[in-house]
């Protein structure tokens, strides 16, 4: 039952990460693994200690390559490291996703990818989605959908994450704005978010280059300055570095935490 105290209290208690000094604070920066893949698969343990030497306090996952649940965080406590978020969908057991999520003493749970081609099957995918939620609340967790660019084109009249919002529940049901899709979606990050009411918890912070390309933080075009200035009263309490696709992972997530620690805003 500790382990559960401790995620409910992180999850409900934690300040907005964006307050009024105008940076983000060290220890809200994280980084998505699935970033690191290419490195993980050969070396996990030298993969994480090279993460900590960088500055990171916090990864988000998306794997734990063959280990357990239990033996992925004694690694990451080894190196000062702590999960506070993982990329898991709702199919499948849900119940051992979340089993693993206090192990690894995390806080949030996100599901990162959907795609239908009907209204109805958003809306089914939305009570999926809740009830996930639900069980996740129980927990002493917080449950989050990642967004990529085509929630946002309409599928029978209907945007897919106008749905996914009104078919779920603000106290099951987070979101983890990826801001390279927003705008590669063709929407304003701030106007989306301020539309939420309050709904967004986590950014992924990924960056665009000028002819659309995933991007290293700083390098490309988004003005994540603007973004997390205007979206200062937001709450948002994680800003996850991410590269879908980087030709050298290390430099990119050092270049990204190094991105966001210096940032003013």
């Amino acid at each position: 039952m500790a382990a559960l105290g401790l995620a409910a209290g992180q999850a409900t208690a934690a300040p907005a990460a964006a307050g009024p000094g105008g940076r983000v604070p060290r220890s809200a920066i994280s980084v998505q693994l699935y970033t690191l893949r290419s490195l993980l698969e050969q070396d996990v343990p030298g993969t994480l200690a090279e993460l900590a030497a960088i500055g990171y306090q916090k990864v988000e996952l998306a794997g734990t390559y063959g280990y357990t649940a239990a033996e992925f965080r004694a690694l990451l406590d080894r190196f000062g490291l702590r999960a506070t978020s993982s990329h898991n969908g709702v199919e499948g057991d849900f119940d051992q996703v979340v089993a693993d999520a206090l192990t690894l003493g995390q806080s949030y749970v996100a599901a990162p990818w959907a795609m239908f081609d009907t209204a109805e099957g958003w809306r089914s995918y939305a009570r999926q989605l809740d009830e996930a939620g639900a069980k996740a609340r129980r927990a002493g967790l917080r449950f989050g959908y990642h967004n990529h660019g085509h929630e946002f084109q309409l599928v029978d009249g209907e945007r897919p994450i106008d749905i996914i919002l009104d078919h779920t529940q603000r106290q099951n049901v987070h979101l983890e704005v990826d801001l390279y899709w927003v705008v590669d979606g063709g929407v304003d990050p701030v106007d989306f978010v301020h539309s939420t009411g309050g709904r967004v918890r986590q950014y992924h912070v990924k960056d665009r280059s000028a002819s659309g390309e995933w991007a290293d933080l700083g390098t490309g075009t988004i003005d994540f300055g603007r973004i997390f200035r205007e979206t200062r009263s937001a709450g948002v309490r994680e800003f996850v570095v991410e590269h879908d696709n980087p030709s050298d992972p290390l430099t990119t997530v050092r270049v990204g935490y190094e991105y966001l620690r210096d940032l003013r805003f």
